[in-house]
């Protein structure tokens, strides 16, 4: 039965959802070797763990599926379907370029070492017959797939949040940007990122001490 409510309480709740303008994205866990490489074509660590993050004009809260396996044969006439497998969706994040380009370079030059392992033989790309190979995905110090990279929703009022942390992240798709006479624009740039999973709630040493990992909630067990 539907019961009588005010329409102060559906007020009440509506006013008290959560915003989608406050969010901070940092990252950390990038390789020795990528960070040299970065370093080396001008961004350096402290651009990308202090600047990098600041300058995400749009992101995305993670999405996930489940796909599904059809069973027949268990029940006449009925089609069952069983969760086989988690998937986890590309996100797409969005950057503003800084004065020094810096911002730009960081994605550009994460992909182009994803791709340029035919360098380290000393093949150089403005030779006739350079060729693209893959690095490692996730050698011990060269990998290019970065863990821990973090996405905190949070409001005004800083009293609740929720955080997700990303691993094994790396940017498969920088987007084509336009630069054009006229009104000038705040250049922006849109980098579609693959990641193997995430997880939902805070995932540090602190967290899981004290027994707040993951967003468990100790009192409110029974």
């Amino acid at each position: 039965m539907v019961s009588k409510r005010k329409i102060s309480d559906y007020i009440s709740i509506v006013a008290d959802t959560a915003q989608t303008s406050h969010y901070e994205l940092s990252f950390d866990g990038l390789s020795g070797g990528l960070s040299r490489f970065l370093t080396s074509k001008g961004v350096d660590k402290d651009f990308i763990l202090r600047n990098a993050g600041l300058l995400c004009s749009d992101a995305v809260l993670p999405g996930s599926q489940l796909q599904t396996q059809e069973v027949d044969n268990n029940f006449t006439g009925v089609t069952e379907r069983f969760a086989s497998r988690r998937l986890f969706v590309d996100t797409n994040l969005q950057f503003y370029v800084d004065k020094e380009y810096k911002m730009l370079k960081f994605m550009e030059h994460w992909i182009d070492y994803i791709s340029n392992g035919s360098e380290i033989t000393g093949i150089n790309k403005d030779q006739e017959g350079y060729f693209y190979r893959m690095r490692y995905p996730r050698e011990r110090t060269d990998g290019y797939k970065c863990d821990r990279i973090k996405l905190v929703k949070f409001d005004r009022d800083y009293q609740n949040q929720i955080e997700y942390t990303f691993f094994g992240m790396f940017p498969r798709n920088l987007d084509s940007t336009p630069v054009r006479y006229g009104d000038s624009q705040t250049l922006k740039i849109s980098v579609n990122f693959s990641y193997e999973r995430y997880i939902c709630g805070k995932v540090t040493s602190l967290s899981r001490s004290i027994g707040s990992n993951e967003n468990f909630l100790r009192s409110l067990l029974p």
